[in-house]
């Protein structure tokens, strides 16, 4: 889960080893392996709900947050609130305006003890987060 433009579904293509292709996710989108929420759902106070509702389906949650983001949508210690394991992803980290260390830094303010570093188009960490997630 992550705020709209994070790379949500970019990095759902890239885990799934889809050619990468733009796809704006207007509704929960279920494969085997990985539910894709839409960014509107930590956005929106009325929707964020949902998104409780979804971890508890899943095995891992991933909290997602672009390296050049301005802003963070989680607020502390949310990680706390659901009984899942939440790992933390810091997309877009090739981008010019890029600031890692900052998103990286966010997400830990959230709880997450794991925090993977990826590039989602050119496939830098996919990797290890599959790894992981294996």
């Amino acid at each position: 889960m992550g705020r709209s433009t994070a790379g949500k579904t970019t990095l759902t293509q890239a885990l799934r080893g889809e050619v990468i292709h733009k796809d704006k996710t207007q509704a929960v989108q279920y494969h085997s392996d990985i539910i894709d929420t839409p960014g509107e759902y930590t956005q929106v106070t009325h929707l964020v709900c949902a998104l409780a509702t979804y971890a508890y389906e899943a095995d891992v949650v991933g909290l997602v947050m672009a390296a050049n983001e301005t802003y963070s949508v989680y607020p502390p210690n949310i990680t706390c609130s659901v009984n899942r394991e939440v790992i933390g992803i810091v997309t877009k980290i090739d981008k010019e305006d890029a600031n890692v260390k900052l998103a990286e830094s966010r997400l830990q303010l959230t709880g997450c003890k794991k925090i993977f570093k990826v590039n989602s188009k050119d496939g830098t960490g996919i990797t290890e987060l599959l790894e992981y997630l294996a």
